[in-house]
């Protein structure tokens, strides 16, 4: 069974993320490209945010015994054949392992229009990511 405690942190992990950004990302891609302070709050908190989701991917195959992933990329597929995520969710998180590696390997590199689509497109499916891992854990406790 997935450790409650671990989700927890990770899922307020995320959360916190996505709130940060929120908070300081422009409606105009041209403010955060004038804005370092900006830029680089978002981009922290984004890593934050891919980090801690990819890490529950990984976290649930590992600990439900699974084939386990070669990539984050196939981490989050694999959720998504097990039925942990939807087709459509898995579909829309193919960015996660991309924009988690862009990060962590070039930051200083990132396409500014780029990011401000990232961060204003996918921050309600990190969310939506969290919703469904927990619904399946819920599902699974009742269950047994």
């Amino acid at each position: 069974m997935v450790d409650s405690a671990y989700l927890a942190k990770a899922f307020a992990d995320i959360r916190d993320g996505v709130a940060r950004i929120r908070e300081v990302l422009p409606a105009m891609v041209e403010e955060l490209r004038a804005d370092r302070t900006r830029r680089e709050v978002v981009v922290l908190n984004l890593f934050v945010a891919l980090q801690e989701c990819l890490s529950v991917a990984t976290h649930w195959l590992a600990d439900e015994a699974r084939r386990m992933p070669v990539s984050y990329r196939d981490a989050v597929e694999r959720l998504g054949e097990l039925g942990v995520l939807s087709p459509e969710l898995t579909q829309r998180l193919d960015f996660a392992s991309e924009w988690r590696s862009s990060i962590a390997l070039r930051s200083g590199t990132l396409e500014v229009e780029r990011l401000h689509e990232v961060a204003s497109r996918h921050l309600g499916d990190l969310e939506l990511f969290c919703a469904a891992v927990a619904q399946r854990v819920a599902d699974e406790r009742s269950e047994a």
